[in-house]
Formats: structure tokens, sequence, C-alpha cells
């Protein structure tokens, strides 16, 4: 059943559902989005979500709907809430069943001049190295149980240290240095691969260097566009043309295993802590549970794991283009700009009714957007961008843009110091399967100069640049309103979807 939800304009492209709105409110919604963008957002549940999530115990100050926001389980995905570290909850539907999914970018120095004519033979190479599709796994690199134990410990660092799969520099430019968690900001349980189920474990063992399914996709693009040439030479980014590569992934079965497991958990608990809920989907103990301790040890595992996958990746595309363009990767650049992730929750500290509060931050579908020269937000960011902010990705869709922005100070007041981080679908998998065939899509990608390879094409409808909002409608809000700002336009020219 639809509920008309009011919307009352508090600036250009920022609206407010009052916390009147209903009676179980503990704080208002702020929907940041363009007239247009607010279209989808009327047509499901994204809006109501947002009114759900401002009814948990402990929320803080607002929450924030982002332009990119549409449906998800328990929160819209595009969603961030902070909740009080002691009075507050924990929510795996405030992360989502992609534990920390992720945007990876690397530069190369090579131009599209270049690889153009290879262009087919890279992609080709790379869908032979990086396994993509739903349960892809891998014949030829299968770790033991004891070793993933270690990389849900140690994250990225343990297959750079223990199988070589990458350069020993690379963890600098990953969020929290690759290994969960880097710094604490209170009391935050470390990773225990001790409350990970022996079936997460079993889908986890062979999936380290995937792509998997959905939206996850791996791209070689060119800079179409430069916007803040500072701050994209800062990064590596130095003329249009430029090719880099994206990598959008997150924990397969491992993390989507240990979130089912426990929303089983708290789904049974609620009861006990006579907790009620507007959503069953929005299941959740207090901060410091037994359940939610378990949860956030679990949940670091997967953090972890997801950086390994990402890091893996990257080593086999560094090999990629080794074998078609018979140079060594250092030669070609290939190195990190930085990793994000974008389904996490983050015990942080945040100006609330002014002074510096410790919450938990649940971002689902959303990126971390941290200014420069702003403590102790700066404790967070590489040392390469200290100065400038963090760099910010918002990955497009086969035949849509992909951008590169910067963390704003402004992301702290509206949104918990987050920003988008994608363009959110608008419509369904089904119907996109309904609408488009898969030859046709093919076509019409390469007829613009993409060549895609996907697992199906299946796969490859699913994922028709049409099902998705426009990448650059979304941007444009965010940077309008100060969550970020535009640094470079990045446009495919080959893609491997999973």
């Amino acid at each position: 059943m639809s509920v008309s939800i009011p919307l009352q304009k508090a600036a250009p492209n920022i609206w407010m559902i009052p916390k009147t709105f209903r009676q179980d409110m503990k704080v208002p919604v702020y929907v940041f989005a363009s007239e247009k963008l607010l279209e989808k957002m009327r047509t499901d549940r994204t809006l109501l979500q947002g009114v759900n999530v401002a009814t948990l115990q402990g929320v803080q100050k607002h929450v924030a709907v982002l332009p990119d926001a549409h449906e998800g389980y328990g929160f819209p995905i595009g969603g961030v809430a902070a909740m009080d570290a002691t009075e507050g909850v924990i929510s795996p539907g405030g992360v989502g069943y992609d534990i920390n999914c992720g945007v990876r970018l690397m530069v190369t120095n090579l131009t599209e001049k270049e690889v153009r004519p290879r262009m087919v033979e890279l992609v080709n190479s790379v869908f032979r190295h990086v396994p993509a599709g739903l349960g892809s796994r891998r014949k030829d690199f299968v770790v033991s149980r004891s070793d993933l134990d270690r990389v849900a410990v140690e994250g990225a660092r343990y297959v750079i240290e223990r199988y070589g799969l990458g350069w020993h520099d690379d963890y600098k430019h990953i969020e929290e240095e690759g290994r969960y968690p880097r710094y604490k900001a209170g009391e935050i349980p470390d990773p225990d691969p001790a409350v990970v189920s022996n079936e997460a474990k079993q889908r986890g063992l062979d999936q380290i260097g995937t792509l998997g399914s959905g939206n996850h996709f791996l791209e070689i693009q060119k800079v179409e566009r430069i916007f803040d040439p500072v701050a994209a030479k800062r990064m590596g980014i130095h003329q249009e043309g430029q090719i880099t590569v994206l990598i959008h992934c997150g924990s397969r079965g491992y993390g989507h295993q240990i979130c089912s497991d426990y929303l089983k958990v708290m789904e049974r608990a609620v009861m006990k802590y006579n907790i009620r809920l507007p959503d069953r989907e929005l299941a959740c103990t207090p901060t410091n549970s037994p359940e939610a301790t378990m949860y956030l040890k679990a949940f670091g595992c997967a953090v972890n794991f997801a950086f390994a996958n990402r890091q893996a990746i990257s080593h086999w595309i560094r090999q990629s283009f080794e074998q078609v363009f018979k140079r060594p990767a250092e030669e070609m650049g290939l190195k990190i700009v930085y990793d994000v992730c974008h389904n996490i929750v983050k015990l942080e500290k945040h100006r609330i009714d002014g002074e510096l509060r410790d919450v938990f931050v649940h971002r689902k579908g959303a990126t971390r957007s941290f200014p420069g020269n702003e403590p102790p937000y700066t404790d967070f960011i590489p040392e390469t961008y200290k100065d400038i902010g963090q760099p910010v990705f918002v990955p497009g869709s086969m035949g849509t843009a992909s951008w590169v922005l910067l963390g704003q100070r402004g992301s702290l007041d509206l949104s918990f110091g987050s920003s988008v981080h994608g363009a959110g679908r608008q419509m369904s998998r089904a119907g996109a399967k309904r609408a488009y065939k898969g030859d046709q899509v093919v076509r019409a990608l390469e007829s613009r100069g993409i060549y895609v390879k996907g697992d199906t094409m299946d796969t490859i409808v699913e994922e028709v640049p049409e099902a998705y909002k426009n990448p650059d409608d979304v941007v444009e809000v965010a940077h309008s309103v100060g969550m970020s700002t535009k640094v470079a336009r990045l446009v495919p020219i080959g893609v491997v979807k999973g």
C-alpha cells in the first residue's frame, strides 16, 4: 500500500520529512535529490524506509537519504544513519548483504590511442584471469581454512604478504589501509573468525579474486573530462584520454552468508530487548548486546575478505596488462588511487548538538566523503590526500560514466561524512529482461565503442544502462549541496560484467 510522504523543501536539492510526520519518529529525514530523482523515490518504498530508520533506538540528528537512493532491505540503499555508541542499535539491514561492497580505482600512464587497438584482447584476458558471474569461483587459488581465517583478520595485507598479490605499498591507498579496523574511535570488537559460520567459510574458500554477479563489474575506462586539475593530478589523473581501471565488488558469498546468519540472530533477539520495529527487516539489537558484538566481529571478517578480494583482482588485472602489452605493470603505472567501502558500519566521532560524540554510522550504499585538513577525520585519509580530502568514486553501469569526486566539509553536517555510491536502479532486473534483448544491448554498446564481456547474456541485459538512474544527475546533486565535488568523469571502453 502506498503512503503519501510529506516533503518540505529546506534548500535547493534538499528536502525534509519532519519528525512530526509519525509519532514514532525520533529524528527528521533529510532527502538529497532533484525533482527528477525524487520521482523514482516516490514510486517505491525509499522514503518510507527512511522514515522507518528514523524510529530506531538511539538514532542521532537525522537520517540521510542520498541522491542515488532506492528501496533496499530494511534501510534504503543510499541511506545513512548514525546511532549513539552506547544507547543506539546495530542493524545488519543498515549495512546490507554484500558487506564492504566497494570500489577501487587504478590509474595507468597509457592512453586510449595505445589501448583501444588491443581492447578485445585485454578484456578477454581480464575475463580469463578474474572469474565473473553468479557463484563464480577460482580453481587456481583456493585458500585453506586457516589462511581464510588469516584473511578475515588481516585483509588485503595478508594476500599481499602471504601470496604476493600486489605491491608492498598498495595498502596505503585502501580505506582502513586494507585491514579493518585500523583505527579505533572507541571500543569496537576486532574481527573474529570463530563467530563466522562454517557455511560462510565454505563459500569463501575459492572466491577470493572473483567478481561475482549482479551490478558488480570491472571496467577499462578513459578519462573524458577533468574538472579539478589539482585534485586529479594528486590522484594520478593527468590528462584526458588517460586509461583507468575501476573495480566494483564486495565480500561475495562469505559476506552474504554472514549477513543472513546474523539477521536471523537479531530477528530472534528483538523480543528479548523489547524493541518495537515498524519493519521486521530493521532487525537490530543494542550496541553493547552480545548479539551486536558477535555481528560486529563477523562483519569485520567480511570487511577484510572484501579488501582481500579487490586486492587479488587488482593483481590479476596487472597480469592481464602485462600479457597484452608485453611490459612490466610498473612501467604502465597501474597504481591504486584509492579503495572505498560503501556497505559498512563504522564507529566514528561526529558533531551532534555542538559536541563530538561516538556514533555507529551505518552507510548502506554510501561512501565516506571526509574533507581534508579536518581533524579527527584527517586521520582516516591516506597521507597523499590529507590536505585535499578523500577520493570518492561513483561507478556507472556499462554504458554510463563513472565519476571521481572529492570529500567536502559539507558532508559532515549533511550526511555524517558520506556521499553517493552509484547511480541507483530505476528498473528491476526482471523488467530489464522484459524490455531488452542481449544481442541488442551488446550491439548498442559496441556502436559506442564499448566492448563488453559477461558471464551470461542475462547478466548483461539485467545491467543495461537504462536500468539505472543517470549517474551525472546523482553527482550533480552531491556536488551542488557540498557533499563531494567533481574531479573527473570517466567513460567505459571495455567492460567485464559479473
